[in-house]
């Protein structure tokens, strides 16, 4: 009979976490999103971009945000539940039925343990990739061109370092312009001012040229090679195009390249022990160019720099490399069985280039661009060592938070909302 106790207390203390779990994951995860919000959509917007280009940036920074806040939310659910357990007599009524405070603390910790390994997935799996997808897609929004929305008494700059427009007047349902001037420095050779009187602009499809079309007025020319020349010519009607106003968003397809927060656990190991792999090629580098210089100084003939093996990754991956591997296996096809090619099989890849340190060359500093090399390398391979340990903290910090979040709530059993948010705010 006592097991099932246990059981019932059990489910209904896990019960009691799911609401305020996700209501201040929600939240929290709102909150965030907002600020994100304000402080990129006003830059985004210039740009002309399609509302689902915005809406998918905004997308791929939930993963991130989910990643902070999912600790904050554990410890928020963890103190407004036993607040609420404690200011209600619940936590007295069950240490009078027998039931000890590290009994009913057991389940609590069980689930933080459960949401701190899906934490860990979320940040080991899911926030590389949203992650590499926002970096490649801010790299093609940072090569968009903001839409040309001139203003007003303003000189705005119509193609960067080339064309210039000014209009008193700016009619935004109809694009009419009155007293336009135009300066159009695109000739190295020639600066132009044109003025009108009044004028209308169009856009082509895509927004990428302007079109104006100017009414009476009059073009000033200026030779930079002659400057006693100077031409004046009178128009009626002045149809122009400038183009290059904006260019038309593309997204990239495929991207190689990942950085540290762009890549898995498994990723980082490998690209650490690459990295320490280059460190003790340079560190082999700098001994041999020491050597020679001694040698040299000696009399003695420089030792040849023999060309430095390749050397595989033979490390065996942790258990849990593996147990991605095998799931990947399971959940992917097969690859297709190879088939013998008809063509002649490709020449092999050419032999790792010699080391880069030249045995007739003595300077007096010598070794110092070989230390340069094996500190870069030192340093590439600490930063994916913290970036994998971050993962690992941020996932500790729900079972933290939970540790904390109980004996706070039971020291503090009237403080309600205001220590559930008091506390939170200050962690």
């Amino acid at each position: 009979m006592a097991p099932l106790i246990v059981r019932t207390i059990s489910r209904y203390l896990l019960r009691q976490h799911v609401a305020p779990l996700g209501f201040a994951l929600a939240a929290l995860t709102s909150l965030m999103l907002i600020q994100q919000v304000a402080k990129q959509l006003s830059s985004l917007l210039g740009k002309g971009l399609p509302a689902a280009v915005i809406a998918e940036v905004f997308v791929l920074s939930l993963p991130f945000i989910v990643a902070v806040t999912l600790p904050m939310a554990v410890l928020v659910a963890v103190l407004h539940v036993f607040t609420r357990l404690a200011s209600d007599n619940e936590i007295t009524a069950l240490q009078a039925g027998g039931v000890s405070v590290t009994r009913l603390v057991a389940p609590v910790l069980a689930g933080a343990t459960g949401v701190a390994l899906l934490s860990f997935l979320w940040n080991d799996q899911l926030l590389p990739r949203t992650n590499h997808q926002l970096r490649t897609l801010q790299v093609d929004i940072a090569r968009k061109k903001p839409s040309l929305t001139p203003k007003e008494q303003v000189i705005n700059e119509v193609v960067p370092g080339q064309s210039f427009l000014r209009a008193s007047r700016i009619d935004g349902n109809t694009n009419k312009l009155k007293d336009v001037t135009l300066y159009d420095l695109s000739d190295a050779e020639r600066r132009r001012i044109i003025r009108a009187d009044s004028g209308r602009m169009a856009y082509s499809a895509g927004g990428r040229d302007l079109f104006l079309t100017l009414v009476d007025g009059d073009i000033e020319e200026v030779n930079r090679t002659d400057p006693v020349q100077f031409n004046r010519t009178f128009y009626r009607i002045n149809r122009m195009r400038v183009s290059g106003v904006g260019n038309t968003f593309t997204q990239t397809g495929h991207d190689t390249y990942k950085s540290d927060r762009e890549m898995s656990t498994c990723e980082m190991r490998q690209a650490a022990r690459a990295a320490g792999r280059d460190a003790d090629r340079a560190a082999a580098d700098g001994r041999l160019v020491i050597e020679n210089d001694l040698r040299r100084l000696v009399g003695l003939a420089p030792v040849a720099a023999t060309p430095a093996p390749y050397v595989p990754d033979t490390a065996p991956p942790d258990p849990y490399c593996r147990a991605l591997r095998r799931l990947g296996a399971w959940l992917l096809p097969r690859e297709a069985e190879a088939q013998t090619p008809r063509s002649p099989p490709p020449t092999p890849p050419p032999p790792p280039l010699a080391s880069s340190v030249s045995p007739l060359l003595v300077t007096p500093g010598a070794g110092s661009g070989e230390e340069q090399r094996v500190r870069d390398a030192r340093t590439r391979a600490a930063t994916y060592e913290v970036e994998i340990q971050k993962k690992y903290a941020i996932a500790a910090a729900c079972l933290v938070f939970a540790l904390v979040g109980v004996p706070v709530a039971l020291r503090f059993q009237r403080g309600g909302v205001g220590l559930v948010i008091g506390m939170s705010v200050g962690v």
